[in-house]
């Protein structure tokens, strides 16, 4: 299957039990009754990823007085998170997903154009999380500059 079922809001959250920059596992259990914004990206200290994980970055401290947990996942190592994260003072837990399924598992692995061309990867994608471990918000292919600014409408709060 090159291209993974998409999910939408109402819908409960994939479970998942991911290894963060240091090693640790980290589950969507662990984070029950909390708000969880969860970010796909494609790779770690690459430009567009780098500018999505320092929106999230700048944005965090509001975030998080609104009641929300960020965190990121992508395919990366956990010795490449601990780098991405240490570079970029990226405050949050950056999970690692080598084999890819709980990007499958969240539809955030399928076919996309690149540069004019189709191509099979990550598809840029965030999921904000309720409490009660239903996904309020779905959101795919979304763009590296300017998300979390959307994001934040779309959550009401701007």
């Amino acid at each position: 299957m090159t291209t993974s079922q998409r999910l939408e809001a109402g819908q409960p959250a994939p479970t998942f039990s991911l290894p963060n920059q240091d090693g640790k596992t980290v589950s969507l259990s662990d984070l029950a009754g909390r708000r969880v914004i969860l970010f796909f990206y494609p790779e770690a200290m690459t430009p567009g990823c780098t500018t999505q994980a320092c929106d999230f970055r700048d944005n965090e401290a509001s975030l998080l007085a609104a009641g929300f947990t960020v965190i990121g996942i992508s395919r990366d190592a956990p010795s490449k998170q601990t780098a991405f994260r240490e570079r970029d003072s990226l405050p949050f837990d950056l999970l690692s997903d080598e084999d890819k399924a709980v990007h499958l598992a969240y539809g955030a692995w399928g076919e996309k154009n690149s540069y004019g061309k189709t191509v099979t990867g990550v598809l840029r994608s965030t999921f904000v999380i309720a409490p009660d471990g239903t996904l309020e918000q779905a959101l795919y292919n979304v763009k590296a500059t300017g998300h979390v600014a959307m994001l934040r409408k779309k959550l009401g709060l701007d």
